[in-house]
């Protein structure tokens, strides 16, 4: 059974940095699609990075790409996601996802949906202040 553990949310100001760690246990599979997803109340939950771990280019929604950076640790079993210049609009609950089966594909520039990915962890809340 796969666990995703999230680490490193709070609070920032506007224009901070923060960086997020997801902890990954209990997966025997070499190669598969992690991401984050975030979810702020009253909108849609948005995918926002995407990394394919057998390697390739990650994938970054149009509303953090430069700014955001996911990465992983393969040594350790940990996801992160770097978060710089961030804005009031980035506060969300962060969520470390992850989808064992079907390859590459979250490379492949199509948005992200939370339907792709079948393992979540719980969650942890970024909170930008202006």
């Amino acid at each position: 059974q796969v666990r995703l553990v999230e680490s490193g949310g709070g609070s920032v100001q506007a224009g901070g940095s923060m960086r997020l760690s997801c902890a990954e246990s209990g997966n025997t599979f070499n190669n598969y699609c992690m991401a984050w997803f975030r979810h702020a109340p009253g909108k849609e939950r948005e995918g926002v990075a995407a990394l394919f771990t057998g390697g390739g280019s990650p994938y970054y929604a149009d509303s953090v790409k430069g700014r955001f950076t996911i990465s992983r640790d393969n040594a350790k079993n940990t996801l992160y996601l770097q978060m710089n210049s961030l804005k009031p609009e980035d506060t969300a609950m962060y969520y470390c996802v992850a989808e064992i089966y079907g390859g590459n594909w979250c490379l492949s520039g199509r948005p992200l949906k939370h339907t792709d990915f079948g393992y979540w962890g719980q969650g942890t809340q970024v909170t930008v202040s202006s």
